[in-house]
């Protein structure tokens, strides 16, 4: 049976809203330039891959196989250790950091965890959810995580394992905290007992891929890392991905019999189509495409950044990053770029798919924007 005329009619409007405000969409990190023709076929498919990726299961209709070489493909960009490491496609970048500080607390039950004021709000909720204690640790001008308030807190409370959230690309100005620093002040508290997890939903897949400073996986001391699938690669679903060291995962999960598997994962069943868009993109594009991507988006980044310092608008950019941070502009502008906006900052994330069409027509918006609100002011101070 097909929907009733009312319904048909709904369906239509709001597919022509979604496509028009995808037209303007600057202010959140999701690439769009993703063409998934090829799986349609799938969706008629109730693929599930529930429990361990790394394990066969009874309910076979899945793309296990398929997730397995996404994880292996992250494994090695990442540099985790060989044959001590396991992952699994995540419903997103908050999953994955869960995931990582539910083993970092079966590791250390009665560590502290540490994270910066510009960490994404979803920790604190994990943190509540996983009953850990922790400490919020304050930032520098442009996000970063404060050294010595840093080491501070960790010799005020150097008698307890020490838990570390590190930020790769912070919410609002994509800030990248420094693992060289992080370690240096874990020595000098003497803290031997410690669990590092790497937050790099946005920045942490092109940083790898460009080796940009500074660095932040396995071999650089992350003991877990989480990714958003749906940022830079790109997908129709939210998604994401967490590596952590198999010892240490090692430590969770029983085997179930109805599944015939062993729960390994957050939540039990899991979205099996997520992992083939993955798939697809990573083959289709390549190593030297997903390079060529990141690339681009810098370029652009810089561009945009240029273009504002010469409008007379204060942008800057931490380094090597692809968000633009800028005054706040007008309700309306903010509303119709649909601009994440924090502390009387906005910002323009140049992820793949926003092109020069979409930013020649923002920079005329906020060009007219500034000129209104110089209108304003001189206006109320004569």
């Amino acid at each position: 049976m097909g929907l009733q005329a009312i319904d048909q009619e709904r369906l239509i409007s709001y597919i022509k809203k979604a496509t028009e405000r995808a037209q303007y969409f600057l202010g959140y990190p999701i690439a769009r330039d993703f063409d998934y023709t090829a799986l349609y076929p799938l969706l008629k498919l109730p693929l599930n891959n529930i429990g361990d990726p790394l394990v066969e299961s009874t309910y076979d209709l899945n793309s296990r196989s398929l997730e397995q070489e996404v994880l292996r493909f992250f494994a090695d960009l990442f540099s985790a250790p060989i044959d001590n490491w396991w992952g699994y496609v995540t419903n997103g970048g908050s999953e994955g950091n869960l995931y990582g500080l539910y083993v970092a607390r079966e590791l250390y039950p009665n560590g502290i965890v540490y994270y910066s004021e510009a960490t994404h709000y979803s920790v604190q909720k994990n943190i509540q959810l996983l009953n850990l204690r922790s400490i919020v640790i304050r930032t520098d001008e442009r996000g970063e995580m404060d050294y010595a308030d840093l080491s501070q807190m960790l010799h005020m409370h150097r008698d307890q394992p020490a838990i570390i959230f590190a930020n790769i690309g912070t919410t609002m100005t994509e800030a990248k905290d420094d693992l060289f620093e992080i370690k240096s002040r874990l020595r000098m508290a003497a803290i031997k007992n410690y669990y590092i997890h790497c937050d790099a939903a946005l920045a942490g897949v092109y940083s790898a891929l460009l080796d940009l400073k500074p660095g932040f996986d396995f071999s650089h001391g992350a003991d877990s890392l989480a990714i958003s699938g749906h940022k830079f690669i790109g997908s129709p679903i939210p998604c994401g991905l967490v590596l952590v060291k198999k010892n240490y995962k090692e430590r969770i999960g029983k085997a179930i019999p109805y599944i015939g598997t062993v729960d390994t994962t957050i939540t039990g069943s899991r979205n099996g189509h997520s992992p083939i868009f993955l798939w697809y993109a990573i083959k289709q594009l390549g190593t030297g495409g997903l390079k060529k991507r990141a690339e681009d988006s810098l370029l652009m980044a810089a561009s945009l950044e240029n273009r504002l310092v010469e409008m007379g608008i204060p942008a800057w950019r931490n380094p090597s990053a692809i968000t633009v941070v800028f005054p706040e502009p007008s309700k309306s502008l903010r509303q119709k770029w649909q601009l994440a906006t924090e502390n009387g900052l906005s910002h323009v994330v140049c992820m793949p798919g926003v092109d020069e069409i979409q930013l020649n027509a923002f920079l005329k918006d906020i060009q007219e924007d500034a000129r209104v609100s110089r209108e304003v002011v001189g206006s109320l101070s004569s």
